[in-house]
């Protein structure tokens, strides 16, 4: 079964079972996944569905920040809550150790020496980590092999 259809599924049991909150989650990812296939003409892939995930998951945590620096802890923890339903959908996360693996290939691939080459390395990595670690953290681990 497709990321996709799992999604579906999940909608009509969370329907079913009356569980509004998780509905609501669903049904904005559901919606997220239409925008892109009419906007764009496609038939989304699990990688292209992952990637909605990580950017609905990014904009949240950046909601939190704002709402814990206006002092709406409430927001924050509503905007926590729906994180907790996104990830879900992701695969299981990559330990350090896999993941410095990772950027260490794409780095000898690349050839990089330098982080003016960190597009180079990020270009090789995001396809092997989508949805397995946080891309920001990736990021920083890369330019910290890149410049140490």
């Amino acid at each position: 079964m497709s990321l996709k259809d799992q999604i579906t599924e999940d909608m009509k049991t969370a329907m079913r079972a009356k569980e509004t909150a998780r509905l609501s989650v669903i049904r904005l990812l559901l919606a997220a996944m239409k925008q892109r296939e009419v906007d764009e003409r496609i038939v989304l892939t699990d990688a292209d569905v992952l990637a909605i995930l990580e950017k609905m998951i990014k904009q949240r945590r950046e909601s939190i920040t704002q709402f814990e620096k206006g002092g709406r802890p409430e927001l924050a923890a509503a905007e926590q809550a729906e994180i907790a339903l996104l990830t879900h959908y992701l695969p299981a996360q990559l330990a350090e150790s896999e993941v410095m693996a990772i950027i260490d290939a794409a780095i000898q691939e690349s050839g990089a020496s330098a982080a003016a080459d960190m597009g180079k390395v990020m270009a090789i990595a995001k396809p092997r980590l989508a949805g397995r670690a946080d891309m920001g953290k990736v990021s920083g681990l890369i330019k910290a092999r890149l410049v140490g």
